[in-house]
């Protein structure tokens, strides 16, 4: 049953909080502290501020830390599910409704806008790294950062994810703040 409580507790601040993570927060708030009573207003408020402190969206770290404590893992994982639950469905529910319509020339419009406008968003939010990265690094450390990532991603086909790996620990030897 606990299993069922963790669910509805999360998937239905997620239906009804239109606005992501802050806005489903009070409806977290009276699924955990009022329906339930699994914490008080206090200790709600120190998992908030915890939730806040971290990256990543806050709802699902909530979810994930009130879940965990009251069922383990499994709860947690419930917890995250219910989080995600009805993002899931209405991307389900609109990819099918874009794969129904997909031959339609609206839709063939409306993608032919949108891939040009999310390149040059992504080329923007590139170009603003770099400066950032300029910036706090200098133009060696950017350099060989941007060289090297070109290289192994285009020239070599190495995964991306490796690539980040590798960005990381360069940066963890080599731009650590002494």
């Amino acid at each position: 049953m606990i299993y069922w409580e963790i669910f509805l507790a999360f998937f239905i601040p997620g239906i009804l909080g239109y606005g992501g993570g802050p806005a489903t927060i009070p409806l977290i708030e009276y699924e955990v502290v009022h329906r339930y009573g699994w914490m008080s207003v206090e200790e709600f408020a120190e998992v908030l501020a915890l939730g806040n402190a971290l990256p990543g969206p806050i709802a699902t770290k909530m979810a994930g830390y009130i879940g965990f404590e009251q069922a383990g893992i499994l709860g947690a994982s419930v917890g995250l599910f219910a989080t995600i639950a009805p993002s899931l469905m209405l991307m389900i529910v609109l990819l099918s409704l874009l794969y129904k319509f997909k031959d339609s020339p609206k839709v063939k419009l409306l993608s032919s806008i949108v891939r040009p406008t999310i390149a040059v968003l992504l080329g923007a939010m590139t170009l603003r790294f770099a400066e950032t990265s300029y910036a706090e690094s200098g133009i060696l450390q950017t350099g060989i950062l941007i060289g090297a990532s070109y290289y192994l991603l285009e020239r070599r086909k190495v995964h991306p994810a490796f690539v980040i790996l590798g960005a990381l620990i360069y940066g963890a030897i080599f731009l650590a703040p002494s």
